[in-house]
């Protein structure tokens, strides 16, 4: 397995906290791209460096969380080769990977409970990409220049 990378904003550390702790109980490596605190931050900080590991393949897939989640899955998907996904219940993780190929799982850090995470988590990683159709309808997501 690759090295997962992992960030969130303040709002998203204590479940980016738990979220490791999932990761290191399955014995899976992460990066953590931060941040380290509850201090009030900035998420594009955190998720252009996490987009550009993935965008390298120096991670993948991608776990990136704020407070709602939207606003970090927005930056992450400005770069072409990211394909982040907010999920908030396992049926939209499972379909994210499956149909859409999420390379990033955006989760609403102030939204779900630390038990829905594990249940997001395991829907997401259970989950493959199925290919045919679905390839065809991401290969025409990147804007050509």
């Amino acid at each position: 397995m690759k090295t997962i990378g992992i960030c969130s904003d303040h709002a998203g550390f204590e479940l980016k906290q738990h979220v490791k702790k999932w990761l290191e109980a399955k014995g899976w490596p992460y990066k953590d791209f931060g941040t380290y605190s509850t201090e009030s931050c900035d998420y594009p900080d955190f998720a252009h460096p996490l987009a550009r590991a993935i965008e390298a393949g120096e991670c993948y897939p991608g776990i990136a969380i704020c407070g709602s989640g939207e606003g970090i899955s927005i930056t992450l998907n400005k770069h072409q080769g990211i394909r982040a996904a907010l999920c908030w219940m396992p049926d939209i993780a499972s379909l994210a990977r499956r149909h859409n190929d999420a390379n990033v799982l955006a989760l609403p850090g102030r939204f779900i409970t630390p038990e829905e995470t594990d249940a997001i988590l395991e829907a997401y990683f259970n989950a493959t990409f199925e290919g045919g159709r679905h390839q065809r309808r991401i290969e025409k997501i990147p804007v050509k220049q």
